[in-house]
């Protein structure tokens, strides 16, 4: 058996809501859960991967599976490029008095870390292993999984820990 993370996942949003309800307590169990797997895993990433929903969708680290592919239309960064740019940028997007010309230097920062985020500048940067066609998915999930022959169960029951609350 092996998990195929898909890593096309909206996240989870941080902020007064989410701490009143402790999602980002709820959601690190995905982490934890995800470290601790014993079978092989990969991730196609076939649209978005953005911030720790990605992370927890492969395995809790962007390192984790031994194989990483993108399908031409994936996007990946650190959060979504709209809210990037609301925070990396805000100071400089305030200091523009006009608001035609702000919307504008908004509009243009969000399309270079589109174009910074697009998989195939992600590959490039080695941080994914490949795009791949979507046509091809079938192929290249058989061949990164061909190389993994089930783990004796002594070294899996090594792996294992014990519950971890992550209260």
């Amino acid at each position: 058996m092996a998990v195929i993370g898909n890593a096309s996942c909206p996240g989870f949003m941080v902020g007064p809501d989410a701490e009143r309800t402790a999602i980002v307590r709820h959601f690190s169990r995905l982490f934890v859960i995800g470290a601790d797997l014993t079978v092989p895993l990969v991730s196609v990433i076939p649209r978005k991967a953005y911030g720790l929903g990605t992370m927890a969708m492969r395995g809790g680290s962007t390192r984790a599976p031994p194989a990483t592919a993108a399908w031409p239309s994936g996007e990946l960064g650190g959060m979504g490029p709209e809210g990037a740019v609301r925070l990396c940028y805000r100071k400089e997007l305030a200091a523009v008095a006009d608001p035609a010309e702000r919307q504008r230097a908004f509009e243009a920062r969000v399309a270079e870390l589109y174009e910074h985020g697009k998989a195939v500048n992600a590959a490039a940067a080695l941080e994914i292993g490949a795009v791949i066609d979507p046509a091809g998915m079938r192929s290249w999930v058989t061949a990164a999984l061909g190389g993994h022959a089930p783990r004796p169960f002594t070294e899996v029951a090594a792996k294992r820990r014990p519950f971890i609350d992550t209260w």
